[in-house]
């Protein structure tokens, strides 16, 4: 954890489509962090290879150990992920998959948010709780609450820019990144 008062976040985004709405959500993150708070995104996860132990055993893939250095780097993480069949998409549950072998582990300890985004109602819900099985296990530091479950996300980003619009979701993830501030205040003690 950087030991300087500003903290930097990392993006983490489950999506590979375009037009993602949760990829719209990732890219308003930096404008909506406090004083003192800078957001950067991650390389993509679609560079990582599907898991494979004796890849593994060989040697990780360059994108996998860039992920993991930039990870262990930040002073928190913030997931931004669409949700798949009632769950995570294959290639986030790949990349964790990748990052979870990696030696020393990146998310041992590190505050992590999680945001969805759905056209759907609940905001793609099940695919949090699935994700926090797995964030568990790694013993990375799951913000609890504010949740941030982005429903109806298709009324609330502009379909031609791309940009979340609406004020009320930017105003929530405000409050949401403010949160991890305080967890990763928590942590850094």
């Amino acid at each position: 954890m950087n030991t300087e008062s500003r903290l930097n976040f990392s993006v983490l985004l489950g999506s590979l489509r375009k037009s993602s709405l949760n990829a719209a959500v990732a890219r308003a993150l930096p404008e909506l962090a406090p004083s003192g708070v800078s957001i950067t995104p991650l390389g993509s996860i679609g560079d990582f290879p599907h898991y494979d132990a004796d890849l593994q055993e060989s040697s990780f893939p360059a994108p996998v150990i860039a992920m993991a250095q930039q990870i262990a780097a930040s002073d928190g993480v913030i997931i931004v992920t669409p949700e798949y069949n009632y769950s995570v998409p294959g290639v986030l549950k790949n990349a964790i998959d990748w990052l979870s072998r990696v030696s020393p582990q990146p998310f041992i300890n590190k505050p992590v948010a999680i945001q969805t985004a759905s056209p759907g109602l609940i905001g793609g819900a099940r695919a949090q709780y699935h994700l926090r099985q797995s964030l568990v296990f790694l013993d990375a530091f799951v913000l609890n609450k504010p949740e941030a479950m982005i429903g109806q996300a298709t009324q609330k980003i502009d379909p031609e820019s791309l940009q979340l619009t609406d004020v009320g979701t930017r105003e929530f993830l405000t409050r949401q990144i403010s949160a991890l501030v305080a967890l990763a205040a928590r942590v850094r003690e």
